[in-house]
């Protein structure tokens, strides 16, 4: 039996899934792919918290890895730790793994034959946050996407059973305008971790300084640049919708929710006159149902 301090600990990882754009773990899916969708979240959500600092105070993720609780602070030690422990999940370091969310990924990945790549992926690019701040080129940062996000649309076409070079692609444009869209909310948040995911050739394309980020709200020129890399996730997002129109049944429902959560995210920022400097704009409930209905009538059916 799991201590009681590890599944409160892991409660509150998964607890985080209400704040993302799009739904996680719907009540409407099989059992089957609840389990698999909410183990890979966990799994994701604690890289990711890995690599932005914001794990638990006190050092038990940190001591569940196997090492010292003051390691919690060493972002890339803790990433080589968790990728270790990812390693015992796939059976290639003997041992069980250690933490409880990688426990708990474990029958996923039996279950389902998944592979290592796409976990490694989301390793890779937490490292990369601790060693590139800035992106200078939109390539650079769909570069850094296809780490960071898609790896995550592909585990859920393999949780499905449904993936196809043609769904991957579709995916993988959904997947990064998700995360772009991501980006553009979070523009002051990342800022304050001296970060920017906002192309350095765009800001000097709009004039836009990393002075005028900073500042408590937005000038024209920061909501310039903001419709235009709004636009650009938008324009992805609509490359990746016959995603949803190429599968059936509750699947379908699952995948425009992703993609209605992300037109939802779009919106809302579209609302905000693009000022998104004051904090994160967010789509309501009923914006985000209106946007998951328009993707349901709209998406083109294949099969």
């Amino acid at each position: 039996m799991r201590p009681l301090a590890d599944t409160v600990h892991v409660s509150a990882t998964l607890d985080k899934a209400a704040a993302e754009n799009f739904p996680v773990a719907p009540v409407f899916l099989p059992r089957a792919w609840r389990d698999g969708l909410t183990a890979v979240y966990g799994y994701a959500r604690l890289v990711d918290d890995i690599g932005d600092g914001d794990l638990a105070p006190g050092g038990h993720d940190a001591v569940l890895l196997g090492l010292d609780p003051a390691a919690v602070d060493d972002r890339l030690a803790m990433l080589d730790a968790l990728e270790a422990d990812l390693m015992r999940v796939f059976g290639a370091v003997g041992g069980p793994p250690r933490h409880p969310l990688l426990q708990a990924l474990r029958p996923v990945v039996r279950a389902h034959g998944l592979t290592p790549e796409p976990f490694l992926a989301l390793i890779e690019a937490n490292r990369q946050d601790q060693r590139v701040a800035r992106y200078g080129t939109y390539a650079d940062l769909v570069g850094y996407c296809e780490l960071s996000a898609n790896p995550v649309g592909r585990l859920v076409l393999s949780l499905t059973g449904t993936g196809t070079p043609e769904r991957i692609r579709r995916s993988d444009a959904v997947c990064t305008a998700l995360q772009i869209a991501e980006h553009i909310q979070d523009v002051a948040e990342d800022l304050g971790r001296d970060r920017i995911y906002l192309p350095a050739e765009d800001l000097r394309r709009f004039h836009v300084t990393e002075a005028e980020l900073a500042a408590p709200s937005a000038g024209a020129s920061v909501r310039s640049l903001i419709a235009f890399e709004t636009e650009r996730a938008r324009e992805l997002l609509h490359e990746g919708t016959p995603l949803v129109g190429s599968v059936h049944g509750r699947l379908r429902l699952l995948l425009a929710g992703f993609v209605g959560g992300g037109r939802a995210a779009l919106r809302a920022v579209t609302a905000a006159g693009f000022d998104v400097l004051p904090g994160p704009p967010k789509p309501t409930k009923s914006g985000l149902l209106r946007e998951v209905a328009a993707v349901l009538r709209t998406a083109p059916r294949k099969g």
